[in-house]
């Protein structure tokens, strides 16, 4: 393990700097990135003074932390892209994108946001989006997509599977794969074979309890 600058870390810098990335993981999927450094210092069990020592800003430590989130995300990516069936490379990249945000709050925050701050997230970034964008025209390309969506219609549809899926979590943590198909449907080339949705959707009672744990997280 190594500083910015090159230096190696002594044995317990370095344990101590990995101790705060795995605390932060472990909040930001929790609880989003809203949390404070204080936050992260307590589930480390370290001074908030080391947690300064090692990240200069919440930002540089949202870096470390999710640098291999977008690194998996590019890999995917680039497979969808090798993929013969350009559908299927859509889906793919598609339920891959909603499946982390599902388990990770925090990866959803980030991906709505900006990356003020984050270097490595915005050389990241910069990498995956055209990757995504060619994903969308080489299906478009195929006759699978309406003529009229574009590629920020996918990364819409990713944002709104978040949101359902923020909702349903605590009753139902699968279910945002039936709105994925649905909104996939939604994007499709009129007249093409739909799959049946692939999973039931909220119960009545998944619905109020989801809306009642809602309104309590709120307050």
């Amino acid at each position: 393990m190594s500083t910015a600058m090159g230096r190696p870390l002594r044995a317990d810098a370095a344990r101590n700097r990995q101790l705060i990335i795995d605390a932060a993981r472990e909040l930001f999927a929790e609880e989003g990135i809203d949390v404070t450094l204080d936050d992260v210092a307590r589930r480390a069990g370290v001074g908030v003074g080391t947690v300064y020592r090692r990240f200069a800003s919440k930002e540089e430590l949202i870096d470390g932390v999710f640098e291999q989130n977008f690194a998996d995300i590019a890999a995917t990516a680039e497979a969808s892209l090798n993929n013969p069936d350009p559908w299927d490379g859509l889906v793919t990249f598609a339920e891959f994108a909603c499946s982390r945000m599902s388990v990770n709050r925090g990866l959803k925050d980030v991906l709505n946001g900006t990356d003020e701050g984050c270097e490595q997230l915005a050389c990241q970034r910069s990498i995956v989006e055209p990757s995504v964008e060619r994903i969308f025209y080489r299906a478009q390309d195929a006759g699978m997509l309406r003529p009229d969506a574009v590629p920020t219609d996918l990364f819409g549809l990713i944002f709104m599977v978040g949101a359902v899926t923020e909702f349903a979590q605590p009753v139902n943590p699968t279910v945002w794969r039936r709105y994925l198909s649905v909104m996939l449907d939604g994007l499709r080339t009129e007249g093409l074979h739909r799959d049946s949705l692939p999973l039931p959707p909220l119960s009545t009672e998944e619905l109020h309890e989801a809306k009642q744990l809602m309104k309590n997280r709120r307050r």
